[in-house]
């Protein structure tokens, strides 16, 4: 990748050890562990992160409709760094995280009716949003929605763009530099298989997105 990157990388859906150390070496912000056994990318009961994962790499657990207990478990058991809540969780939920030492990421699932009220109790709580295209599924759609839609959005808290990314579209984000966008999330535009990132594919992505 050539330039400066002025945008933060989450890569999502991570499962497989030796991947995700292959992953690893591509330096990005964020790696997502799905803890939804619902998703094809559920990383089961016994998943371990490799312990040699540097631990610049923030650890993101990614639940959806979780008891506060069960996510504060895992959290601590797999060492996350931030919970991202994907489902109907509420702001007493966020809270409770929060007064655990947890970073908080806040999913909203966007289609062209999407009213950007309804992220207002979340803001004096959560560190991120993550805006998601909606469809069938909670996350993983793999499809994007109308970017221009954000413009809508007040941009008070940092966000995570979702939803079909790829080195096909990536550098439309450049129309969004002048929002409040922090990272991108990638998920399956960048797979072999789910769970199973494509270095290849990745790279692809990363040497796309050259912010000037």
């Amino acid at each position: 990748m050539s330039g400066e990157r002025k945008i933060s990388i989450k890569i999502c859906g991570m499962r497989d050890a030796d991947n995700i150390l292959q992953v690893a070496l591509f330096s990005p912000d964020y790696l997502g562990f799905i803890l939804f056994p619902e998703s094809p990318r559920f990383v089961g009961e016994d998943f371990r992160i490799p312990g040699s994962l540097p631990l610049s790499i923030e650890r993101v657990g990614v639940f959806v409709n979780e008891t506060t207990e069960k996510i504060l478990q895992k959290a601590k058991a797999l060492g996350f760094d931030y919970i991202q809540l994907h489902g109907n969780e509420s702001v007493e939920q966020s809270i409770a995280l929060k007064d655990n030492g947890l970073k908080v990421i806040k999913v909203f699932s966007v289609d062209n009716d999407f009213n950007f009220s309804v992220t207002k109790p979340y803001v004096p709580i959560v560190d991120y949003f993550l805006f998601d295209a909606k469809g069938k599924f909670l996350g993983g759609n793999a499809k994007t929605f109308n970017w221009e839609i954000l413009r809508h959005y007040d941009q008070e808290i940092p966000f995570f763009l979702s939803g079909g990314l790829s080195a096909e579209n990536v550098a439309e984000v450049f129309s969004l530099n002048e929002m409040n966008l922090h990272a991108l999330d990638v998920n399956s535009g960048v797979e072999e298989i789910p769970g199973v990132k494509s270095t290849e594919k990745l790279k692809a992505f990363l040497n796309n997105l050259t912010f000037k």
